[in-house]
């Protein structure tokens, strides 16, 4: 569970910071970075598909896949604050193009109230820092579809993921602990770093994943 111990103060903090959260990650450019990443890989997405945000905070990795020019059947963004998806709402309803296909649903992800193989698709960014690695991809896994992507975008170990540590009170996972945790549910497609000056670059990485 999280590093504080209960689920209850992570839903806490980031019920009362969500707004503060939401400018900030406006202001650094991680929508623009994350939507030209998913650019770049050969996403084989239909209009049939069904694509899972796991940790989506106020929306920002769920608009960057909006961005990047997608458009699946439906696009679930889960989080556990209450305060981050009235803020993610929010920004929904106002994407005319989008907001009959997206809907935000509050739920831990450690246990998603989705059935086995449903997704075609799931992204995780800056969530499994307050879980068990292990648990959080086994999760990611369960709902996934054999052979589909996981796009998973942890903190990375760096001054910048240390500070963050304390201002969040989670813990950052080691390349190697994301490797072998992944290892047991995914094939590790590869390990892609943000270029340097893109300010996302200076706390995450990203690895994409296959579900096995």
């Amino acid at each position: 569970m999280p590093r504080n111990g209960h689920p209850a103060k992570t839903q806490g903090l980031y019920d009362r910071i969500a707004d503060v959260q939401n400018l900030a990650m406006k202001l650094n450019g991680y929508r623009e970075s994350v939507a030209n990443y998913l650019r770049s890989l050969n996403l084989d997405l239909g209009p049939n598909s069904l694509i899972l945000d796991a940790g989506c905070g106020t929306g920002i990795v769920t608009m960057a896949f909006q961005d990047a020019g997608f458009h699946p059947r439906h696009l679930a963004a889960l989080d556990l604050s209450f305060k981050s998806l009235e803020v993610a709402r929010e920004q929904f309803t106002k994407r005319e193009e989008y907001a009959h296909a997206t809907s935000a649903v509050q739920s831990n992800v450690l246990s998603m109230p989705f059935a086995d193989d449903t997704f075609d698709l799931v992204l995780m960014c800056g969530v499994l820092e307050y879980t068990p690695l292990d648990d959080g991809l086994a999760e990611a896994a369960r709902v996934l579809k054999k052979g589909k992507p996981l796009v998973f975008l942890p903190v990375k170990p760096s001054v910048v993921g240390s500070v963050l540590e304390l201002l969040y009170n989670f813990k950052t996972h080691k390349k190697a602990a994301v490797r072998t945790a992944a290892a047991k549910y995914f094939n590790i497609v590869g390990n892609y770093e943000f270029p340097i000056t893109e300010p996302i670059a200076w706390s995450k990485t990203i690895f994409l994943l296959e579900k096995k």
